[in-house]
């Protein structure tokens, strides 16, 4: 006794089933992919970036603004200049398995010395101007708050920074654990730039 063949409306669904399951994996593949190597979003986890960045704020992340990676990898495809001074920057942690964001302070070649939570590149401290709202720090082209509690945080350095390696630092400098406690990062530890909040206790869009 043989068994009874498909009939043409099943067959018809069978195929339309796996057609959309081929398309879904599809989707999912090429999503999962951008996220991987161009952008993603991050929830911010702790207070080390206050008062920029808030603990629980979402954070836009640009994965391809300094090179675009082969996806699900650290490997760089195609390397674009490095993070700049002032750049916020998510990165791998050094000392453990989780994400950190961080605010770039040294770049290859610069000189750099933090103290008291200020910061001297090239023998120069970083302007700083005080406002209503609170301090503001002057770092390359990005105007940011800073906290000074706490004296500031450990002082660092001074110290030329070596090639290939960033000084990443918490704008909250007196309660932030960042590079003056695990030292310099290597490049391709940093996984993007982070270029906006879009959500803190509902929609928003703040650029950093």
């Amino acid at each position: 006794m043989t068994a009874a063949e498909p009939t043409p409306v099943v067959r018809s669904k069978a195929r339309r089933i796996t057609r959309e399951l081929l398309v879904f994996g599809a989707f999912a593949l090429v999503l999962m992919s951008g996220r991987s190597s161009i952008a993603d979003h991050y929830k911010v986890p702790t207070g080390s970036m206050e008062p920029t960045v808030e603990p629980g704020d979402r954070i836009v992340v640009n994965k391809a603004a300094y090179g675009v990676r082969v996806p699900f990898t650290h490997t760089f495809a195609s390397r674009f200049e490095g993070p700049a001074i002032g750049d916020v920057v998510v990165l791998d942690s050094p000392e453990e398995d989780k994400v950190l964001l961080k605010r770039v302070v040294g770049t290859p070649g610069t000189r750099v010395e933090v103290r008291g939570g200020r910061i001297l590149i090239d023998g120069k401290l970083a302007p700083i101007e005080e406002r209503s709202s609170g301090v503001y720090e002057q770092l390359g082209d990005t105007l940011h708050p800073i906290r000074l509690t706490n004296g500031g945080g450990p002082d660092w350095g001074p110290a030329t920074i070596a090639d290939d390696r960033y000084l990443v630092m918490g704008d909250n400098r007196g309660d932030s654990r960042d590079g003056r406690y695990f030292g310099l990062v290597e490049r391709d530890v940093i996984i993007g730039r982070a270029s906006a909040v879009y959500w803190r206790d509902g929609p928003t869009w703040e650029g950093l």
